[in-house]
């Protein structure tokens, strides 16, 4: 569990207002993530992707340049601190050590939806740490699809750079006190596009991003995808072990029923580039530079890191949480040399094998994946 003080608030107020439901959703999504085993059992299908070895890179690795350009932001490196957290007064920490990271490696950082401060602004301080730690890199914001009104504040509230719209279905589905009532999400994701004046991207929440979904947010004028597939956390799960908490029977079964329900990181990611020219961030158990790199050839310009981060960034330290993704950017480096690669670019070109359920699934779905073998 998160550690506090005995002269701090207590973990969980329970005041009966809106506020005080999320704030304690927020606390309660962090100690499930930590003490409970919420990953999904279906895998990203980056494993039935190879690449082909190059014996003779003809490049130094000490030149290998991963530079690269976030809708318009520089980035030392195509890997983002996905959202976490943020809206607890306990989070405020774990943000700090996070956007401390983000500002030392040069990388973006996303943040964790701003419903709670939006509701309650005494919490605004757990996401503003973000900006203030962080003071150079790109910031992405997050909020819901329905809080048109609230993403001017968002903005400012941590100076963002981008805006991330958070789509959610299946964790609503599941969850104990979740919202079902999609009419108009779209025209809400309209609203907010022409609304603000900095890059809009839609972000899912652990189950993954279809071709015709995208191309329904591109028809909005959205900039980016991040198509948060499965293969990592499960939301579901955490909403299983909630529900378990509370001894929500119903909500119990719906969260071990649709546990892996989703399209895998990978096949999402061909997916979106198949059928849209929008960017598209491949986040959804990332776990090693190798993962990274195979995203990146499939067509995404980043890749974000979640759940390998939240463990340091709790209970570790900044110097935790810096290790942890320079384990992930000297895989990338490892794969860019091991297929002579010098720029992020031309992973897109080096040839590629597509084998087992991905392969399968492309297939059904009548995706030519030759264009992605490149053989």
């Amino acid at each position: 569990m998160v550690q506090h003080d005995s002269e701090e608030k207590p973990l969980i107020e329970e005041d009966g207002s809106e506020a005080s439901l999320t704030r304690r959703r927020k606390i309660e999504h962090i100690e499930i993530c930590l003490d409970e085993d919420v990953q999904c059992r279906v895998p990203t299908m980056f494993a039935d992707i190879e690449f082909v070895h190059n014996a003779l890179p003809e490049i130094d690795k000490d030149n290998i340049d991963l530079t690269t350009n976030l809708l318009g932001l520089r980035a030392s490196a195509p890997i983002i601190i996905a959202a976490m957290t943020g809206g607890h007064p306990q989070t405020f920490e774990v943000n700090k050590k996070l956007a401390q990271a983000a500002e030392e490696l040069k990388i973006p950082i996303g943040v964790g939806s701003q419903r709670a401060a939006i509701e309650d602004s005494t919490l605004a301080n757990t996401f503003k740490v973000v900006r203030e730690e962080a003071p150079s890199v790109p910031i992405i914001a997050n909020i819901g699809a329905t809080h048109v009104k609230a993403a001017q504040e968002a903005i400012e509230m941590i100076d963002a750079d981008i805006i991330a719209i958070h789509l959610n279905p299946l964790q609503e589905a599941v969850q104990p006190e979740g919202d079902c009532n999609s009419i108009g999400v779209l025209g809400h994701i309209r609203a907010i596009v022409d609304s603000v004046d900095i890059p809009v991207m839609v972000k899912e929440t652990g189950a993954g991003i279809s071709g015709e979904v995208a191309r329904s947010l591109e028809e909005v004028g959205i900039d980016a995808v991040d198509v948060g597939g499965v293969g990592g956390t499960s939301w579901a799960a955490v909403e299983y072990f909630r529900a378990v908490r509370d001894g929500e029977e119903i909500k119990i079964q719906l969260g071990s029923d649709f546990w892996d329900w989703g399209i895998p990181t990978a096949l999402s990611v061909i997916m979106v580039v198949d059928a849209t020219e929008l960017d598209v961030i491949a986040t959804g158990g990332i776990r090693t530079g190798l993962d990274v790199a195979k995203a990146l050839s499939l067509g995404a310009v980043a890749a974000g890191v979640a759940q390998p981060l939240l463990r340091p960034a709790v209970r570790g330290t900044v110097a935790d949480v810096i290790d942890e993704v320079e384990k992930i950017i000297e895989g990338l480096k490892v794969a860019m040399y091991l297929t002579g690669c010098e720029a992020l670019e031309e992973l897109r070109t080096k040839p590629m094998v597509i084998t087992g359920n991905l392969l399968i699934h492309l297939q059904s779905l009548g995706i030519d994946y030759s264009k992605y073998t490149r053989m």
